[in-house]
């Protein structure tokens, strides 16, 4: 007789993430798609958009900068080369733009939040959505 193997479930696979996701959130502030957009709208606020390319060719908010999960720390510096500049980071549901604001605040940024619920939530909201 073979042995028989679980089939993890996604949520398994997952749960070192979730673990680490859900300590960075304790270390940042999240805000609301509401809230982000009406940062947007005063103009003073750098959207940055951690999912990776494709995602974000997908759709995407107006007047974010696309500096993908894998490069917001090597970008951020250009992009914002003063650390209380307020900064908004956002992903497709709120993980990966928890871990980028945690990140970013240990490089000194001072003034960033992650916007919860991420891209869905802003569609879901139904904010305004660029192509």
């Amino acid at each position: 007789m073979g042995t028989v193997r679980s089939v993890p479930t996604k949520k398994m696979q997952h749960a070192r993430f979730e673990k680490l996701v859900a300590e960075a959130k304790k270390n940042i502030q999240e805000i609301s798609p509401q809230e982000t957009a009406a940062a947007l709208k005063r103009g003073d606020t750098l959207l940055i958009d951690v999912r990776d390319p494709d995602e974000w060719q997908e759709g995407h908010i107006p007047g974010a900068k696309n500096f993908s999960r894998g490069t917001v720390e090597l970008e951020i510096e250009e992009a914002a080369p003063d650390l209380s500049t307020p900064i908004i980071t956002h992903c497709g549901g709120g993980g990966r733009s928890a871990l980028a604001a945690e990140s970013l605040q240990r490089m000194g940024y001072t003034n960033v939040k992650s916007m919860a619920g991420g891209f869905k939530a802003w569609k879901a909201a139904r904010l305004p959505m660029a192509k």
